[in-house]
């Protein structure tokens, strides 16, 4: 028997330690919970995504009443990115959620197994790996890719 250790590094910071582009995408993804409907979770999350042409490209959950029509903030916004800026790859990305009386969770939130899956195809598109920003009310958890989130990933068959 052999085992197998998987480590995810994680920095935990606060906003006031994140240089000025890091902020600049938290307060983006922030600023998109406002854009989310969510009648049924009463969960808001938005999604921020640096491009490599300096864009920042956003989404919002959008829920349905026939499950599972809606759409998660970082689908919404990496299928935008892809569709509005074909080739153009992926840098970082912020995710922020709130509660829908406006307070953030204290722990950072993470994206759905489905998200990670869409996002680990951009930054297997971009070719290097794709920062993460995970937003909570007292702190942002930096993790350096996408694949750190789902490290036993589906990427090639």
């Amino acid at each position: 028997m052999k085992e197998i250790e998987l480590i995810t590094r994680i920095i935990c910071r606060s906003y006031d330690e994140l240089d000025a582009a890091d902020r600049r995408l938290v307060d983006a993804a922030r600023g998109m919970t406002r854009g989310s409907y969510a009648p049924y979770s009463h969960f808001r999350v938005g999604a921020a995504i640096l491009l490599a042409n300096g864009e920042i490209a956003t989404g919002a959950n959008q829920e349905n009443a026939a499950f599972p029509s809606g759409t998660c903030a970082e689908r919404s916004a990496c299928f935008w990115a892809g569709a509005n800026y074909p080739g153009v790859a992926f840098e970082k990305i912020a995710i922020a959620a709130e509660g829908t009386d406006g307070t953030e969770p204290e722990t950072p939130c993470a994206p759905c197994g489905a998200c990670r899956q869409a996002l680990l195809e951009y930054e297997k598109l971009a070719g290097h790996d794709v920062g993460v920003l995970l937003v909570g009310r007292d702190k942002i958890y930096e993790l350096p890719s996408v694949r750190s989130l789902l490290p036993l990933a589906f990427s090639d068959f």
